[in-house]
């Protein structure tokens, strides 16, 4: 895939209602949810950039599995800020987002194709094998194929992608954070996971404890296990270890959940920035401890096995 672009190329986001950039006419493009932006979602989207036209997806907000089934929470992997981040950071010229609503949920799968060449201008599609679209999920890639063909659209159809015996997927990922592997996850992702979030004002319990944190609250659908991680944050454009808690602070007062990172080294003033935090390793559950004493001990193992866990890793970094 592409490096990361330059600023002399944008990465323009093309949303509805909005007129199709000159640079996004004649993409071609991805189609998909791409929550996660896993290397089966990578696939489709090298395809795409193989093309020697622009390189976009068409992705679509809220995932549709929240437009039909809003009272069950998605734990989202990627948040759409965090998504769109990633896409310019493979190399896209950009993302079509689309509103998953109840005006796209009713068209037919060819109204769906027409939107695609007509609205969006593109001159191609690349889709995964199993990829069905139109109201009541009526288009398969067999049908999607026939109908770029009649419209003079490119469509390529892209396999599995497996690891091991297992497809990579967005639910085997969401599988293992909840699991607390992040291990795993990254390796279905083919690069660290990682969360944005602002950094808050707390109780600075810990520069009391001679731990200081970056705190941020996650989306309320993230579904992390609660523990310790080895972590890698970026700050201030350079990468920064640590390690971090998420969870409620048993010890102290149980409250809402928070992801609090104690950054190796770092004096700073981090209050009021966007922080990303790339989860690199799983250390231990969250626990409740008797004492200070007792709490503090456990975080000077906590962060020499961090440390141990950052030298050794090699996984592929999005925010770095």
């Amino acid at each position: 895939m592409r490096s990361d672009p330059s600023p002399s190329r944008p990465f323009m986001v093309c949303r509805d209602g909005e007129a199709v950039p000159g640079g996004l006419e004649g993409a071609v493009a991805a189609i998909g949810n791409f929550d996660g932006v896993h290397r089966g979602h990578q696939s489709l989207i090298r395809m795409a950039l193989e093309a020697g036209r622009p390189a976009a997806v068409v992705t679509f907000e809220p995932h549709p599995r929240t437009f039909f089934r809003p009272s069950e929470p998605l734990f989202r992997i990627t948040p759409e800020p965090v998504k769109l981040a990633i896409l310019r950071r493979i190399g896209l010229d950009g993302a079509f987002v689309r509103r998953f609503d109840a005006r796209l949920a009713s068209l037919s799968a060819g109204e769906f194709v027409d939107l695609l060449a007509q609205d969006l201008k593109l001159s191609g599609v690349v889709i995964g094998h199993d990829f069905h679209f139109g109201r009541g999920r009526e288009g398969t890639p067999a049908l999607m194929k026939e109908l770029c063909a009649a419209r003079g659209l490119s469509c390529r159809i892209v396999e599995a992608v497996r690891d091991g015996a297992e497809p990579v997927s967005s639910s085997a990922i969401r599988a293992a954070l909840e699991a607390g592997d992040v291990a795993r996850a990254n390796e279905l992702l083919g690069y660290r996971w990682f969360v944005q979030g602002e950094v808050r004002h707390g109780d600075k319990r810990g520069r009391l404890l001679n731990y200081p944190t970056a705190n941020m609250r996650l989306p309320e659908d993230c579904r992390l296990r609660y523990g310790i991680y080895a972590v890698r944050a970026a700050v201030d454009g350079r990468p920064v270890d640590g390690v971090a808690s998420f969870g409620r602070r048993p010890t102290f007062d149980n409250g809402a959940p928070l992801l609090e990172t104690h950054l190796f080294g770092f004096d700073g003033d981090l209050y009021g920035k966007v922080l990303d935090v790339e989860l690199v390793g799983w250390i231990r559950g969250e626990e409740k401890f008797d004492s200070v004493e007792a709490l503090v001990a456990r975080m000077d193992r906590d962060s020499d096995e961090a440390r141990q866990i950052l030298a050794t890793d090699r996984t592929a970094s999005m925010i770095e």
